[in-house]
């Protein structure tokens, strides 16, 4: 009786083992391992940041939405520089594939085009919800999409949190405090908010996303996380986002008329973008799960700001003024008693230090691009992308 005759195994191949001793191959192999372990030296992030490896007992897969933005890009950064795994998902509207492309060839890095307002599946570990735009003319260019995204996105988000068991941190925002009648505002005070204003759509639908990240918390268990975050300025802000840092230092650089919406009088507190990143890192990996203000304290008139910056420039500029902007709140400053006391986080740099590495920022900006035309009150898509 005949059987059938077993497979033989392949003989080694002398070519494979040719090719992999190879001098080229090993250069190959030598690069490739080089570029595993640091990113990748560009235009807008000459500086070369290192990757650790982390085993896999405390490696994470975290996701980052609205990643290639100005904030979630500097968080990208210091999340990968912890040695995890990192996915960015941006639709782009305000995020800039240049922010995040010195990340582009890391084996830890993957980058999704996508909008939060459609559902989507991954496997992650913690997710960090920083997809909508907060400058106001960005987010009043299309306000029924802004709602969507704090909506939709935000049930979108906490239902894929759901379902894999991950954390989830919402960049929420001061703004659902509105114009304070309390100063300087604690995470106790519910706001005062015009539901019917050209802010609204992003104040208000911050305000359900928060509302709807309790309801999850108490109905499903999902791990939550909320961060009320205040002004925040640095390298890597949309030149044309029409915020004052932006708008005034561009201004400056190009000796135009630095402009003021309003007497000057009206107040915020500047924090820099690396306190902030340290901030919703910390409050992420806390076990604290109410919301939490993450700012600096250190509060500035709009006046003795763009003062500032135009000394800092040694600027030729005028102040001017225009009418004020509706519904812009007369006072803004965090009050962060609880961050010290939770997350034993307060802002480490100054504002005139963050000030001076912004100014180059945008220096180097305008000398490739020639001129900058800030963006004014009013609604606008985001340019020079």
């Amino acid at each position: 009786m005949s059987s059938t005759p077993k497979a033989k195994r392949p003989k080694p191949n002398g070519d494979d083992d040719e090719i992999m001793a190879s001098p080229a191959m090993k250069r190959f192999i030598e690069d490739q391992k080089f570029l595993s372990s640091q990113s990748i030296p560009t235009a807008l992030t000459p500086k070369i940041m290192e990757t650790p490896k982390l085993p896999d007992s405390k490696r994470m897969k975290i996701l980052v939405t609205g990643g290639a933005g100005f904030v979630g890009s500097h968080l990208v950064d210091k999340l990968m520089m912890q040695g995890h795994e990192v996915i960015v998902l941006d639709n782009f509207f305000t995020g800039q594939k240049k922010n995040i492309e010195h990340w582009m060839h890391h084996p830890s890095f993957s980058l999704v085009r996508h909008d939060v307002t459609l559902p989507i599946l991954l496997e992650v570990d913690q997710i960090y919800h920083l997809a909508c735009p907060a400058s106001p003319p960005h987010y009043q260019y299309n306000p029924v999409k802004t709602i969507k995204t704090s909506t939709l996105g935000t049930c979108n988000m906490l239902g894929l949190a759901k379902r894999v068991h991950a954390r989830i941190l919402l960049a929420s925002t001061s703004e659902v405090y509105g114009d304070p009648l309390v100063h300087p505002q604690p995470e106790s005070y519910w706001g005062n908010v015009n539901t019917l204003g050209p802010r609204s759509c992003y104040d208000e639908g911050k305000r359900v996303a928060e509302t709807m990240m309790y309801a999850y918390k108490n109905q499903n268990n999902v791990s939550t996380r909320i961060a009320r975050i205040f002004n925040t300025f640095g390298p890597r802000m949309h030149p044309n986002d029409g915020r004052v840092v932006s708008n005034f230092i561009i201004q400056a650089l190009q000796n135009k008329d630095i402009t003021i919406y309003g007497d000057g009088s009206y107040t915020r507190s500047f924090q820099y973008v690396s306190d902030l990143v340290e901030g919703l890192v910390k409050l992420m990996n806390s076990e604290y799960d109410a919301p939490c203000n993450i700012g600096n304290p250190d509060e500035y008139s709009i006046k003795a700001f763009a003062e500032t910056v135009k000394e800092m420039t040694k600027s030729k500029s005028k102040i001017t003024y225009l009418p004020k902007v509706k519904d812009d709140p007369t006072q803004r400053q965090a009050d962060i008693t609880t961050a010290k006391r939770e997350l034993d986080w307060e802002p480490k740099v100054h504002v005139k230090e963050g000030l001076r590495k912004t100014i180059d920022f945008f220096q180097a900006m305008l000398d490739v691009e020639g001129e900058i035309e800030p963006t004014g009150p009013d609604a606008a898509k985001p340019k020079g992308k």
